[in-house]
């Protein structure tokens, strides 16, 4: 297999297009996920998802999630991440790597200087300990995890 076809192969790709916005209504609201309040009717404004997830569309890209490794961290497969390539990843930030040629989402976790651990969100998984011979390369850092329920 070629290397410049192991992301599509792995991930599922998508460019955002920039060209067409959609306003849905925004309520200002808040919906209660245990008891449920007095329904309030306040529209806050509308919400453009690209507006939302998208700060720089010339360095963002989607990709769909294949596998289980981040289920603790609410991401499961066939979910759909926004990833900013043009950030640098900070303690914790969930990232897209290569490594050693091969793709994966992880939870970024620096220890010093010269130690870096790519996180699992599952027990089930270890984490992958990165190395100087490793080869180790920075995909972007995901700011936006979108799933669709029905």
């Amino acid at each position: 297999m070629k290397h410049k076809n192991k992301i599509t192969d792995f991930f599922k790709v998508f460019r955002p297009e920039q060209t067409n916005s959609h306003q849905t209504p925004l309520y200002e609201e808040s919906v209660q996920a245990g008891f449920p309040s007095p329904a309030e009717d306040y529209l806050e404004g509308t919400l453009d998802l690209n507006e939302l997830f998208i700060h720089r569309p010339s360095s963002t890209y989607i990709v769909r999630v294949a596998g289980d490794s981040m289920i603790e961290a609410g991401i499961f497969e066939g979910d759909l991440l926004v990833v900013d390539r043009s950030l640098d990843p900070k303690n914790n930030d969930i990232i897209i790597a290569e490594i050693d040629g091969e793709f994966t989402v992880k939870r970024f976790v620096r220890k010093d200087e010269h130690s870096i651990i790519l996180q699992p969100a599952n027990i089930n998984y270890s984490p992958i300990i990165i190395t100087d011979d490793r080869q180790f390369l920075l995909w972007g850092v995901v700011v936006g995890v979108l799933r669709k329920l029905r």
